[in-house]
């Protein structure tokens, strides 16, 4: 019962005294990561434009820096599986694959940064990777983050594939321990909770959140609509457990954005990239970014979804309406008084003419808003709490609203969260 009341209140910031005192990811993390685009194509030799190797990290950090990325906060170039030899070195230590990374991890650092960007590697709490490279066994935790730090790397990724449940509670509060003594800044990044189904009682979110700055929570993503929705479920399911656990410095990650890619179509690329932002999630691509399409660009470099996801409050948004007629409606409370609404049709026969009013989504009366619509930029102006108005929703797609008050009969000063029993929280003015 107290680890249920614990999940059900906001959680503060980490205190000084917590394990995981870095100051970092105080918004959810931007960037590129390998996994779901390249996986572990190690074949340099047949492959060597795909293969995992510091030509390809490269290659994608001088698109971040040159394309329009960076200046937007997609900052991270992450490694994933597959990176390393097949053996420790003679002292131990995690060493690249001579072949494919024949400089080193430390150069390729050097050179991300040198474009003003920052390198993640990734590392496995367990004898083994999940792909069969040396993992981080408990007796190499302290070593594996001074290499890690010596190198330059900015973010951790720790998996948890080949380890035991008691391995995995002591060893990620343990790397959490080994990155802070290292001095280096190194967002932590934990798999923990998905290797132990993502929900109390086996999940502590207080104590998770204390430790980690982003962990995955359930499945790894594929490149399909399915595995979208699948994703989605689980999170909406469990958003009574999960939003409370997330604020600035200590994130839920439902994985990658497979935008550009080829498993979605334009409509679900616009719905992946609102409902990660409404959920306030790691906005983390795994594409080609030498060869992305132009809509698939123009999908990840919205600016009004960039500074809908990078809000300082940090709240994750919460499904608040679910439709027998399958529409469902995502609200995200903003600075400033702001919010965001996604309209998300599940439908697959033709756009859905969805009406509703402010009052139903259970904002407060006797407020005014203006309205931009995120993707197609139209403004709507004198929104009253009591209109009607609808919203035309293709299918599998979404509509996505940034709302602000323009006038209230008490100013707030904030939106804070509320929580009751089944209705999940609304925006409050105080």
């Amino acid at each position: 019962l107290a680890l249920a009341l614990a999940l059900a209140l906001p959680l503060p910031l980490p205190s000084p005294s917590l394990a995981l005192e870095n100051g970092l990811a105080l918004t959810p993390p931007m960037g590129w990561l390998a996994w779901e685009r390249f996986r572990c194509n190690v074949d340099c030799r047949a492959d060597p434009r795909n293969c995992i190797s510091e030509t390809l990290f490269m290659e994608m950090a001088d698109r971040l820096a040159e394309d329009g990325w960076r200046e937007l906060g997609y900052e991270y170039i992450n490694i994933d599986d597959c990176w390393s030899a097949k053996q420790r070195d003679a002292a131990g230590r995690l060493v690249p694959d001579p072949e494919r990374f024949p400089r080193g991890i430390k150069a390729l650092a050097d050179y991300v940064h040198a474009q003003g960007l920052k390198l993640g590697i990734y590392g496995d709490l367990g004898t083994l990777t999940c792909g069969g490279y040396p993992g981080t066994t408990l007796d190499c935790v302290e070593q594996d983050a001074q290499t890690f730090a010596e190198w330059g790397v900015d973010m951790l990724k720790l998996d948890g594939c080949y380890s035991s449940g008691k391995e995995q509670a002591e060893g990620y509060p343990k790397m959490a321990r080994a990155l802070n003594a290292t001095g280096r800044p190194i967002v932590y990044s934990c798999s923990w909770p998905a290797y132990q189904g993502g929900l109390p009682p086996k999940v502590n979110y207080t104590i998770l959140a204390d430790i980690c700055n982003l962990w995955r929570n359930y499945v790894d993503i594929q490149d399909s609509w399915d595995s979208v929705l699948s994703i989605l479920d689980w999170f909406s399911a469990n958003q009574d457990v999960l939003q409370p656990a997330a604020g600035p410095g200590h994130w839920n990650d439902p994985d990658m954005l497979i935008i550009g890619n080829f498993g979605l179509s334009y409509e679900q690329s616009r719905s992946q990239m609102a409902l990660w932002t409404v959920m306030a999630a790691p906005l983390l691509m795994s594409t080609d970014l030498r060869t992305i399409s132009p809509s698939a660009k123009e999908i990840m470099q919205n600016r009004l979804m960039i500074q809908i996801s990078q809000d300082p409050l940090g709240i994750q948004g919460r499904r608040i309406v679910k439709e027998k007629y399958h529409i469902e409606v995502f609200l995200r409370p903003l600075s400033q008084a702001a919010s965001a609404l996604v309209f998300f049709s599940r439908r697959t026969d033709m756009p859905f003419h969805y009406t509703t009013s402010l009052a139903k989504l259970h904002f407060p009366e006797d407020a005014v808003y203006e309205v931009q619509d995120v993707y197609s930029g139209k403004i709507i102006s004198g929104l009253k709490t009591g209109d009607s108005f609808s919203v035309v929703i293709n299918p599998s797609g979404v509509v996505m609203w940034y709302l602000y008050p323009t006038a209230l009969q008490a100013q707030p000063s904030q939106v804070v969260r509320q929580q009751a029993p089944c209705e999940g929280f609304h925006p409050v003015l105080l």
